[in-house]
């Protein structure tokens, strides 16, 4: 009757559908990421004779309907009803993302399914990230209150469907028609602000953020991105297509083992709103938000391999504010120091920089399928790295699932500008989870107590097949 991860597939096919027709450079981009990676797994099958290779023969399923979205929101009302809108497909909060590091007004969690098998289903996820109005000055936090109050973004049936589904447990193949339906209004685009023009300009030059937030009806989704397995490609292809892209990659450098995330974009579009004036009546202006961004997912670190990164991560950043480095003298500090980064999958490992599922090899199966009175008892075995050596067991990393609020913070001040006139304020501010986890009604997960617990229950069933 009701199956989360199905729901959650249909839903991200619909977003994606929708956001297509509003954005029609969207679908131009996910034409260039199926170029790219298609690209990218021919020069891997190292083939003499030029063929076309279609990627979808080759990469995991996910890989072609994985996509994440990003949506900004103003208030506690909107902030716990979307937790409950997502839960509804298997979405939960992972990560508390604090972005007054990066100049932001707001804070943020990830809402996305928490098990691999989920994930492997269709990892779609939603980057949410909500106004903290005591980093607005007083003037604005008014105007903010004022116009945030008289919006809903959700549809009256959607509140409806979310207290059956809450209530029986369950929808209907019916009724996830209509949720789906329903909820594609909450992020759908619509071009008449609710502000006057004048308060448009306010909430603007407090920040370009808050003027997204505030000024109109609903969370219209800021960008839908794809994922690539060669973003350096994607970026060179990019601008061969006469895309507007980005000038550099946000994330850790290109390497041999990619870590963490690596992110770009087609910068935003300037798109014509309208805005109210005194006599209700509606007059022509502009608003730049909604851009188009690709991701490249690399290994997910353990919290020592994420220390190690956040280390060298500030020293290259305090190196290049002190010496005043920006563009390619920034990237090649970047590269230079990352060289201090372990690049190989057996030092990842054995280091414990990274997580890793591990599997049996041919010869672990074969062990483990013969008598326990004629072969070792593997279970006795002291560490799974003796196993590895034995040849009985194999690893391959896990795939980081999660989000750098450094890198979000960098696209968005690629596409919108890094102006505020309260800059000093939200630099100066302190990371609040527990006011966020209040806004949100509920806890956020750890995300690397999720990594933990899948390498956790692998080891589980490792243990059980041998």
């Amino acid at each position: 009757m009701w199956d989360q991860d199905d729901i959650r597939a249909q839903f991200c096919h619909a977003l994606s559908e929708m956001y297509k027709s509003e954005v029609p450079l969207y679908g131009d981009l996910i034409d260039v990421v199926w170029e790219a990676d298609a690209k990218a797994v021919q020069n891997s099958q190292q083939s003499g004779a030029p063929q076309v290779i279609d990627p979808d023969d080759i990469l995991p399923s996910r890989h072609r309907v994985e996509r994440h979205g990003a949506i900004r929101l103003g208030t506690a009302h909107e902030l716990a009803t979307i937790r409950r809108m997502f839960a509804v497909m298997g979405m939960y909060p992972v990560g508390y993302y604090d972005l007054s590091l990066a100049g932001f007004p707001m804070h943020a969690t990830a809402f996305r399914p928490k098990s691999q098998e989920s994930l492997d289903k269709n990892p779609f996820r939603v980057f949410t990230t909500v106004l903290r109005m005591e980093l607005l000055t007083e003037k604005t936090r008014e105007l903010a209150k004022k116009a945030l109050q008289h919006r809903n973004i959700f549809t009256p049936r959607l509140l409806a469907l979310l207290d059956i589904a809450e209530s029986q447990g369950m929808l209907t193949p019916e009724l996830s028609s209509e949720f789906i339906a329903n909820g594609l209004e909450t992020f759908r685009w619509h071009s008449k602000a609710t502000v006057t023009q004048d308060e448009y300009e306010q909430l603007k030059a407090e920040h370009p953020l808050i003027a997204d937030v505030v000024s109109f009806p609903s969370s219209h989704v800021n960008h839908l991105t794809p994922r690539t397995i060669d973003i350096d490609l994607v970026q060179q292809l990019m601008l061969d297509h006469g895309m507007p892209a980005k000038e550099r990659i946000e994330g850790p450098p290109k390497r041999v083992c990619p870590i963490l995330l690596r992110q770009t974009s087609f910068k935003a579009l300037e798109e014509v709103v309208y805005f109210k004036d005194k006599s209700d009546s509606y007059v022509k202006g502009s608003h730049t938000a909604r851009f188009g961004e690709v991701e490249q997912r690399g290994y997910a670190l353990t919290r020592k391999g994420r220390q190690l990164y956040d280390q060298i991560l500030d020293k290259v950043n305090s190196k290049a504010a002190e010496k005043g480095l920006k563009g390619r003298d920034y990237e090649k500090l970047l590269e230079e120091s990352f060289q201090e980064f372990p690049d190989s999958l057996p030092r990842l490992h054995d280091l414990g920089l990274a997580y890793f599922f591990y599997r049996l090899t041919p010869l672990g199966e074969q062990s483990s399928n013969q008598s326990t009175n004629n072969s070792q008892d593997l279970r006795s075995a002291v560490s799974v790295r003796e196993l590895v050596a034995q040849g009985l067991v194999c690893y391959e990393p896990l795939t980081y699932e999660d989000f750098l609020p450094l890198s979000a913070g960098g696209i968005f001040n690629s596409n919108l500008g890094d102006v505020s006139n309260s800059r000093g304020l939200i630099m100066n501010a302190d990371p609040d989870l527990d006011g966020f986890q209040r806004l949100l009604g509920a806890c956020v997960a750890d995300e690397f107590h999720l990594y933990e617990w899948e390498v956790h229950s692998a080891q589980i069933l490792h243990n059980n097949e041998i």
